[in-house]
């Protein structure tokens, strides 16, 4: 099967390459894109060294699934005319998400809504991806009513030039700013520009899609998101109102034995989850779960998932893994 990867050289790319060879997914051959600067430039995939060609050239290419990673700009220009050409396109941007007539997609939740005809794919936000992977199965059981989220979230999540900002800072070395702020030693409470109603677009992106891909406009969500200083994965302290009550120890249950979830919950041993923990890893990790005293029906809980992997790549791999069990490319 032939697969082309677009925007390889970014963190995410250079993920989706790894997590593809780590899958074992069937790739026959392998086209790598990036933009015009970047063309010719060389990859590495399972010891084979490719050379990054242009979207042109990748089109010609017909590959079966065009993985993208490359940013909204770049996906509304050219996810369409991947799809015009039969192939199946799973992008990584914002640009499709909330687009009615496109599927957005965690496939422990909602792999069952794509059909043959979907040659675009939305891959959801990192810190949404991981919230509904916990959640889910305690919406199914409970009904949620209400989500507090706050996020902490790993530079990772802005690029290659956040990285640098925070490994320069730490060395005392000047270079590009990734954020108009330092961000070593500090927390940054904006990630993506300011809406009208005064919250960030990250911070509707959480409300929007967490509806969407659980499949229920009831749910009413308010959530704040923050940049902090690590780079092993962003973390989340969600406060979840139910319908109906719960009992503790049989939501642990459910999150033990819920696809893609790994329960970390012993305060007695101080085991929680943690962005050094979870770096690398493919599942979402939840613990500090807890009772909120305050009011009834509702749970707080800690989330933590590496948003290169299950809140990006991992992610965008499983959607292509799914259609091909299905037979849907």
């Amino acid at each position: 099967m032939k697969v082309a990867v677009v925007g390889v050289t970014g963190l995410v790319g250079t993920k989706m390459l790894q997590i593809l060879a780590e899958r074992n997914f069937p790739v026959t051959e392998l086209i790598p894109v990036a933009s015009a600067k970047s063309v010719g430039k060389e990859v590495t995939y399972k010891g084979v060294k490719y050379k990054v060609v242009s979207m042109e050239d990748a089109i010609a290419a017909k590959p079966v699934v065009a993985l993208f990673s490359a940013g909204g700009s770049t996906s509304t220009e050219w996810a369409p005319k991947f799809a015009e050409a039969g192939i199946t396109v799973i992008d990584n941007s914002s640009a499709w998400r909330m687009d009615p007539t496109k599927k957005l997609v965690v496939p422990e939740i909602n792999a069952d809504a794509i059909c043959k005809e979907d040659k675009i794919i939305a891959n959801p936000n990192c810190s949404t991806i991981q919230m509904v992977v916990a959640l889910d199965p305690l919406h199914r059981k409970y009904g949620i009513k209400r989500i507090v989220v706050s996020t902490y979230q790993s530079v990772t999540g802005t690029g290659v030039k956040a990285v640098e900002q925070l490994q320069n800072e730490r060395k005392g070395v000047e270079g590009d700013m990734a954020y108009k702020y330092t961000i070593d030693l500090n927390v940054i409470p904006q990630i993506d520009v300011f809406l009208e109603n005064g919250y960030t677009k990250e911070e509707m992106k959480m409300v929007n899609e967490t509806r969407k891909i659980m499949r229920d406009d009831s749910i009413r969500i308010t959530s704040t998101t923050v940049r902090i200083p690590v780079m092993g994965g962003h973390s989340e302290s969600v406060n979840v109102e139910f319908e109906k009550d719960f009992d503790l120890d049989e939501v642990k249950q459910l999150l033990s034995t819920s696809p893609g979830v790994t329960l970390q919950d012993n305060p007695e041993k101080q085991i929680y989850p943690m962005p050094l923990w979870a770096h690398e890893k493919d599942d979402v990790f939840v613990g500090r779960l807890r009772r909120d005293e305050s009011q009834p029906n509702t749970l707080n809980m800690w989330i933590v998932s590496d948003n290169l992997r299950k809140g990006a790549a991992t992610n965008a791999v499983q959607i292509a893994e799914y259609l091909v069990a299905q037979g849907l490319v």
